[in-house]
């Protein structure tokens, strides 16, 4: 799986309102963050509670910029949930965190504003 991080890219191509509806992104609680040092590039391990249905699940992400481990215990984010696990070094990420870059491509994570029940889907 590649994810490109090109701001300057044009849009997508159109997709059909079905394709959109096959992509799971859900709301989550990071309850706990931890540097991965093996990582490639700077990144943290991250758990987080998807509520009763999906439970927690891990992911590696590129936030290092930003965030702290400390201060991410407890923020919510958004991450795509139903794409295959990948491995990453020794470590089995679940899920895609979602964030955005900034001018200098650095990521700036997806947050509600307004606090929701974990394991909400995006609409």
């Amino acid at each position: 799986m590649h994810v490109t991080h090109d701001a300057d890219a044009g849009a997508a191509p159109p997709i059909a309102f079905d394709d959109f509806l096959r992509v799971d992104i859900r709301v989550g609680t990071i309850v706990a963050a931890e540097p991965f040092p093996e990582a490639r590039k700077p990144a943290f391990k991250l758990t987080i509670d998807f509520g009763p249905t999906l439970g927690t699940k891990r992911s590696s992400a590129q936030i290092t910029e930003y965030y702290t481990c400390e201060a991410l215990i407890g923020r919510q984010v958004a991450a795509v949930v139903n794409f295959p696990p990948r491995q990453i070094g020794k470590f089995m990420s679940q899920v895609l965190t979602l964030g955005f870059p900034d001018a200098d491509g650095k990521v700036v994570l997806v947050s509600p504003d307004v606090t929701v029940p974990d394991g909400g889907r995006l609409f």
